[in-house]
């Protein structure tokens, strides 16, 4: 009878598995199919692809269950099978590990690195149906991999705790920044995880060997428990559109024993890893004898972890000027926005700036590609409106375009520019654009990326790599009030300024009533909320603007009022309505957030001195 899992790494390195949905991929299976539904119907390729690693020399499986739960399977219509999949991809790898082989359950991130929108109790639930389900075919031992933060693995971990004793491995998923998205330093993410009841701690995915080796160097002295790797076959290239990995299977075998010197019991392969991989691998650990893991050369602290440390000094530069939400605590404060130019001509865009800044804006405000159609970079005409006119820019940051390298470069630009007003959307769909055939990215809900913009704020990239200083951002978020059940928008809301937001600016109002309204539900909120007034252009924008534009409504009075309106006389009625709106808006709000329409900037222009002389505000000459 074989050794129980525990005994079986005391003191030997079990050679692993390699990749499962690569070689699958290599072997025609294309992507965007779930992988584990392959359980159910081509068990026999799941199978096959088992033995040809025991053959290769593995003496532990991986069941194909890494995305079998809830969230994932539900994108394929697979939420009803979690068990049923599960139990049968245990089942495929206990036939092809046979008598003498290990079989884990593997289970891998739901989030995997994106920050998803999930809560804490719906992720408990989902990791409990996956464990029980997993559980109930009696695996050796359980895998947990390709986790980006630690809060998630800890939540997965103590799930699995609840449920059963048996061997749990945990796997970080980290690059050559030695810490995790969440800020952790390894060390202290190792001493979270083995006071939750890790057996073996390790790394997989991400990076190749030599990444892998790296962070295994940051613990060092520090190391109290076996360690596991997995690593991938390199950077995958994408060549021919296909991906390609160049890690050779000579390579691993060359790593395996420096692994095994490092404290490793469990050395399998990731992304891009084949049997002749893990065939290297168990041919170079054969007769290796492992030395007993060392006792840490410096005992670990029992205290609370620290994970973000301050770095850097607060950097004023703004030049002891208040940022809009201390402005709009001690008066009325309006931000106009500007569209960018859908060309390359920013003559006029320049020149409406300047006049909004006589005319006293106190912010412009610049959207990223509003309604998924292409303008001019945001962050070039922000530092040109900052450099020449001395405005403050306050620009859109929408999650379709950017994934998250790009987002926090952008991001990390806006900081040297020293923009540091931003608005966090969703964005429209692309396909919705004026280029229909591009892809909308959605790496970061709304939510996310305020969470992530709030972690630059202390010092620490999306990576959870800290930096050498921290950014000042201060942070908008989107409200739509025009819904019908107002109370739900101002729950989602409160979510948003849970994840951070520090101010909120509404989409237009054309209700004086629903004004009063959202005065009301709002009124228990601790940040100011800027009002949306967007003056009418004519008839036929107003009926477009109602019928056909996400987020907004006009009031059937406001649409009878505009009915076949053109040209001068639309203009003059909609600033008309505005400054009616405006009366309501003041009323019950300091922040005003005007809209200007089609360029036409002097309806801006009208309102801001509507709203000065309202509130007996003189500008000063240096405004003129």
């Amino acid at each position: 009878m074989k050794p129980d899992l525990r005994s079986a790494w005391k003191n030997n390195v079990l050679v692993g598995d390699g990749a499962m949905g690569t070689f699958l991929y290599q072997k025609g299976f294309p992507v965007g199919i779930s992988y584990e539904e392959l359980n159910l119907t081509s068990p026999e390729v799941i199978e096959d692809v088992h033995r040809s690693y025991i053959e290769a020399g593995a003496v532990l499986l991986e069941s194909n269950t890494y995305s079998a739960n809830y969230d994932k399977l539900s994108k394929f219509g697979l939420e009803a099978k979690v068990a049923e999949i599960n139990r049968a991809g245990v089942r495929i790898a206990r036939h092809a590990a046979g008598e003498t082989g290990y079989v884990v359950g593997a289970v891998g991130s739901i989030r995997a690195g994106k920050r998803a929108n999930l809560s804490s109790s719906e992720l408990k639930r989902f990791y409990a149906q996956q464990f029980s389900a997993l559980l109930e075919e009696q695996p050796d031992g359980i895998m947990l991999e390709t986790f980006y933060d630690v809060e998630e693995l800890h939540l997965a971990l103590r799930s699995v705790r609840k449920l059963s004793g048996l061997p749990v491995i945990c796997q970080l998923a980290v690059d050559e920044t030695a810490r995790t998205l969440d800020g952790l330093t390894l060390p202290e993410a190792f001493q979270v995880l083995e006071q939750d009841g890790a057996d073996i701690i390790g790394f997989n995915c991400r990076t190749g060997p030599n990444g892998i080796k790296r962070a295994l160097k940051s613990l060092q002295g520090s190391l109290t428990l076996p360690a596991s790797v997995y690593p991938n076959a390199g950077i995958a290239d994408y060549v021919d559109g296909q991906y390609r990995y160049g890690a050779s299977p000579e390579y691993f075998g060359q790593m395996a024993p420096v692994f095994a010197d490092m404290g490793c019991r469990i050395i399998g392969g990731c992304c891009g890893t084949t049997p002749q991989h893990i065939a290297e691998i168990s041919s170079a650990l054969r007769g290796y004898v492992p030395q007993p893991i060392p006792e840490p050369a410096v005992k670990r602290s029992t205290e609370s972890i620290t994970v973000h440390e301050p770095l850097g000094e607060d950097r004023d530069r703004n030049g002891g000027e208040p940022n809009l939400v201390d402005l709009v605590k001690e008066r009325h404060t309006v931000i106009v926005e500007l569209d960018p130019p859908r060309d390359l001509d920013i003559t006029k865009f320049m020149k409406g700036a300047e006049a909004l800044r006589r005319a006293g804006a106190d912010a412009l405000t610049l959207a990223d590609n509003s309604l998924a159609v292409t303008r001019m970079s945001n962050m070039a005409l922000g530092s040109l409106v900052q450099t020449r006119t001395g405005l403050r820019p306050l620009v859109h940051v929408a999650c379709r375009d950017r994934n998250l390298i790009g987002t926090q470069s952008h991001l990390m630009g806006f900081d040297a520019l020293g923009i540091d007003h931003v608005l966090a959307v969703t964005g429209d769909p692309a396909r919705f654009g004026d280029l229909p055939g591009s892809s909308s990215i959605y790496d970061l809900t709304s939510f996310e990326i305020i969470r992530m913009i709030k972690q630059l704020n202390d010092g620490i990239a999306f990576s959870g790599k800290p930096l050498k200083q921290k950014a000042k951002f201060v942070i908008g978020a989107a409200f739509n009030p025009n819904v019908k059940h107002l109370d739900k928008a101002v729950e989602r809301l409160e979510k948003k300024i849970a994840s951070g937001a520090d101010y909120i600016m509404t989409q237009p109002v054309y209700d004086p009533e629903l004004i009063a309204r959202i005065a009301k539900a709002t009124a228990h909120l601790d940040i100011p909320i800027f009002i949306g007034i967007m003056p009418l252009a004519s008839g036929r924008n107003a009926e477009y603007l109602h019928n056909e534009v996400p987020g907004i409504q006009l009031s059937d009075e406001v649409r009878r009022r505009m009915q076949g309106l053109e040209g001068e006389t639309g203009r003059a009625e909609g600033v008309a309505i505005a400054k009616e709106l405006l009366d309501a808006a003041t009323a019950h709000f300091n922040g005003i957030y005007l809209m200007t329409p089609f360029m036409f900037y002097d309806m801006s222009v009208q309102l801001l001195e509507y709203i000065w002389t309202k509130q007996g505000r003189k500008l000063s000459p240096l405004f003129r």
